[in-house]
């Protein structure tokens, strides 16, 4: 077995995923070798053995770099996120039976994350992805199952109310995390700029659908990619832009009130 997973492995077959579920399989052997070593000793053995031959592969075939690199544990929690979406559309947002919206959704998420993992693999400058970027990631799982309930058209709830104030909330850790981590990047500022965006724009479509609010509410969450147009027809405004306090209370108290 380990030598026909090492010929595997090198023949460059599905080489990340395969990273992917080598980790997946010597998590689930160490907890299994720990849990069995406590009631068979015989069957821990041979759970420690089999997980030190998926070891010797894994440090034979895969480099340290690519074990740790940031674009690949943003892709595993991708995944992740997306099972979490439609866990959130049947039991927070109660749609039954997997309509085309959860669907169409999901797909939108997992573009919008694939193309993330790619900037974060061509252009992230730091080796780990660290828990900043993280939990931006749970904000746009977030932003997602509120694009769910635009789509359905869904009456305004608490548990929706709840997940709008959940995601806000967020808003200000991630960038406490990356300061504190010392992980702060070009790439999670965007990152986190654009989940900002979507979240308004959802917002502000989302009130207006439902009638809580007059269409022209959608004014509220549209400067964003007013300002990215314009961006593309005045080259001037394409100027890296001060960092102000003011700029940043302005998108939460829009938010907020959305």
């Amino acid at each position: 077995n380990e030598g026909y997973a090492l010929a595997f492995c090198s023949s460059g077959k599905g080489f990340a995923s395969c990273k992917l579920t080598f980790i997946a399989i010597s998590r689930i052997l160490r907890i299994a070798g720990t849990y069995y070593s406590q009631r068979n000793e015989k069957m821990g053995e041979v759970m420690k053995s089999t997980l030190s031959s998926f070891s010797k592969v894994e440090r034979q075939v895969f480099p340290r770099s690519l074990a740790l690199a940031p674009w690949n544990t943003f892709f595993f929690a991708a995944v992740l996120g997306a099972g979490a979406i439609s866990f959130g559309s049947e039991f927070i947002l109660v749609v039954p039976d997997r309509p085309q919206s959860v669907q169409t959704v999901i797909f939108g998420y997992l573009l919008a994350a694939g193309l993330a993992a790619y900037f974060i693999r061509s252009a992230y400058p730091h080796e780990s992805l660290g828990w900043c970027n993280r939990v931006t990631l749970m904000r746009l799982v977030a932003v997602a199952v509120l694009a769910i309930a635009v789509l359905e058209g869904i009456t305004p709830q608490l548990p929706l109310l709840f997940l709008a104030l959940f995601a806000l909330c967020l808003d200000g850790i991630d960038g406490w995390l990356a300061r504190y981590e010392g992980l702060s990047s070009d790439f999670g500022a965007r990152f986190d700029v654009e989940v900002d965006a979507a979240f308004a724009f959802l917002l502000a479509v989302y009130g207006a659908r439902t009638g809580v609010a007059a269409p022209y509410v959608i004014l509220l969450g549209i400067p964003y990619y007013l300002f990215w147009f314009a961006r593309t027809m005045v080259p001037w405004l394409n100027a890296p832009l001060p960092d102000r306090f003011s700029r940043k209370a302005v998108c939460v108290l829009q938010i907020s009130v959305l």
